[in-house]
């Protein structure tokens, strides 16, 4: 049996240990404003443009108050589900920061939660695993037909270059999965 200083230099390949890693590893969800949370997108997703709005934003900063990820949340973007309790994820963008992902979508369904919404969707593209949705408490409803972009009429969006892959669809919802 490994003891306790063995446990620590084995965890994160030795992050835990890590003189770099800053004070307070601890992921903290915060508010972000819009402007920032676009530049960020800019700066870090790899298939879309920033978001023009949303009906909230969300970020997750270091214990040491550095930005290393945000979420849009907004009206979803088929009218079928636009029934006034379903709420969407139309963005997500980290720096890679380990667990940010799961705690921004966590962060994200307990905000469209409290402000009334009953179910909280999310589209990932069909060759991601959707481990931080999963880790989130999300699940896997429907797969959906590829399409050029992510563009919309209701939510009109730049993308990145080609992208026409089948996509995921995922959800958490009051009733089920972990509310």
């Amino acid at each position: 049996m490994e003891n306790w200083n063995e446990i620590q230099e084995n965890a994160y390949g030795g992050w835990l240990n890590n003189p770099e890693r800053g004070e307070n590893p601890r992921l903290v969800i915060s508010p972000v404003t819009i402007p920032t949370a676009r530049a960020f997108v800019a700066w870090t997703h790899r298939y879309l443009a920033p978001p023009v709005d949303a009906e909230f934003i969300t970020s997750v900063q270091t214990g040491s108050g550095t930005l290393v990820g945000v979420v849009f949340v907004d009206r979803p973007t088929e009218w079928v589900f636009d029934d006034g309790g379903t709420a969407e994820v139309i963005c997500l963008a980290t720096d890679g920061t380990p667990n940010a992902c799961s705690a921004l979508l966590g962060a994200a369904w307990r905000a469209a939660r409290d402000m009334g919404y009953r179910r909280l969707t999310a589209y990932t593209r069909i060759d991601g695993p959707g481990t931080s949705l999963r880790a989130a408490g999300y699940r896997r409803v429907a797969d959906r037909a590829p399409r050029v972009g992510w563009d919309t009429p209701s939510h009109p969006r730049a993308s990145r270059g080609a992208d026409d892959l089948a996509r995921v669809l995922w959800e958490m919802t009051v009733r089920g999965g972990r509310p």
